[in-house]
């Protein structure tokens, strides 16, 4: 079992590498908003219910593909690198996998700010993506995440050996994935 986590800020191309990425490997595609998008109807995004429900659908699935015979799974995630939350959440994950003996691996995905405005329009991420399709606020946003977190690793601070840091500003998600799936051999 193999368990890819796809980090990085939000519009980085996360979910679009993992698309590129499903369709070249045997990896099945869990983008983070799947059960943002599942949930967002019944519940406002921030509220207790909203993150019980959310984080209760992923805790599940990760252990039902942990123990399946599946060949592994790709997560997309939004890690907040100066909150203990998200470092506790990325190990708890992490911990399921490993419990198992699945390999994990870790991709952060970065690219310019300017580039990320752009693809938080594009007509893949807003088909995938209902709550983003309100472009002035998914926009403020991105701005006010950026300014209120730290979504880029420092050099050195993800220690796992299966890890790479790649700069997509000037890449396809094509590239990226094929990148990765060398790097990996996956």
């Amino acid at each position: 079992m193999k368990f890819v986590l796809i980090f990085g800020a939000q519009a980085v191309g996360k979910m679009t590498v993992g698309h590129e990425l499903e369709k070249i490997t045997d990896l099945k595609l869990f983008h983070n908003h799947m059960t943002i998008e599942l949930v967002h109807p019944f519940f406002d995004f921030g509220t207790k219910p909203f993150h019980r429900l959310v984080n209760l659908f992923r805790q599940e699935i990760f252990e039902e593909v942990a123990k399946s015979d599946l060949y592994g799974i790709i997560f997309t995630y939004v890690w907040a690198f100066d909150q203990k939350a998200d470092w506790d959440f990325v190990n708890h994950i992490c911990s399921i996998f490993k419990s198992r003996g699945g390999e994990i691996y870790f991709i952060e995905i970065i690219a310019d700010f300017e580039e990320r405005l752009i693809r938080n329009k594009t007509p893949h991420r807003l088909e995938h993506k209902p709550t983003k399709r309100n472009i002035e606020h998914s926009e403020h946003n991105l701005r006010v995440t950026m300014d209120q977190h730290r979504l880029t690793s420092l050099e050195g601070e993800i220690t796992r050996n299966n890890y790479i840091k790649i700069d997509n500003t000037n890449l396809s998600a094509e590239e990226v994935a094929r990148i990765i799936k060398e790097k990996f051999e996956l």
